[in-house]
């Protein structure tokens, strides 16, 4: 079953499910986790991933799987080796990937420098089937005490489990003109960074996306 996602509800019903489509919003910037088909040409020249304004775009939209476990050949959801499954609550610590919609690269990071903060790059991997490494495993860490799930509208970090760096931006580190040249491809958009302490450039929630439940 496919619903769209919203505030308001109870515990598990609002609880973010194993195979969604979610947006994944700063709560300090305002501004949601973005891709697309672009390399900044600084760095690794991995694709491109930064925090954008326009909600609505579906560069924003990021596909919630279970961590690298290697046999993505044989299954997406491995009965015991799965980190979540299919249209079940993500409970708070799960390790997951992050899959970009569009462009089916993964959420990733790994020790280079970000290009306008010089803190940790991050970046979308792979060759565009899904696939990637251990580089692409973030465990969500939910803020609420005592929350059991993952759950939307409430505050949560994103961990980077091969570099214990925390996902990150801030309006001061801004695309513009001077930051990034006349003809920037990403004019307008912030720096999405890995960050080594978890403070209020590294909180995030989710407010919207396809909720997918049984």
């Amino acid at each position: 079953t496919l619903t769209v996602a919203h505030s308001g509800g109870d515990d598990e019903e609002m609880a973010i499910t194993c195979g969604s489509a979610i947006k994944i919003r700063s709560q300090e910037a305002g501004y949601f986790l973005s891709s697309e088909e672009k390399q900044l040409g600084a760095g690794s020249g991995q694709q491109i991933v930064t925090f954008q304004k326009n909600k609505s775009t579906q560069d924003t939209l990021w596909h919630v799987r279970p961590a690298n476990h290697g046999k993505d050949d044989e299954s997406e959801y491995p009965p015991g080796v799965a980190t979540c499954q299919l249209a079940e609550p993500v409970p708070c610590n799960t390790a997951i990937r992050l899959t970009h919609l569009g462009t089916q690269k993964n959420l990733h990071s790994h020790g280079v420098p970000s290009p306008m903060s010089k803190q940790q790059e991050v970046t979308a991997y792979g060759e565009g089937d899904g696939k990637g490494d251990g580089g692409d495993d973030w465990i969500v860490r939910c803020i609420a005490p005592r929350a059991k799930y993952w759950k939307r509208g409430e505050p949560f970090h994103l961990f980077h489990r091969d570099t214990a760096k925390f996902l990150g931006t801030s309006r001061k580190m801004e695309f513009n003109e001077n930051s990034c040249g006349r003809n920037c491809p990403i004019m307008n958009h912030l720096e999405a960074f890995g960050r080594g302490t978890n403070d209020k450039y590294t909180q995030m929630d989710v407010e919207q996306g396809i909720h997918l439940s049984k």
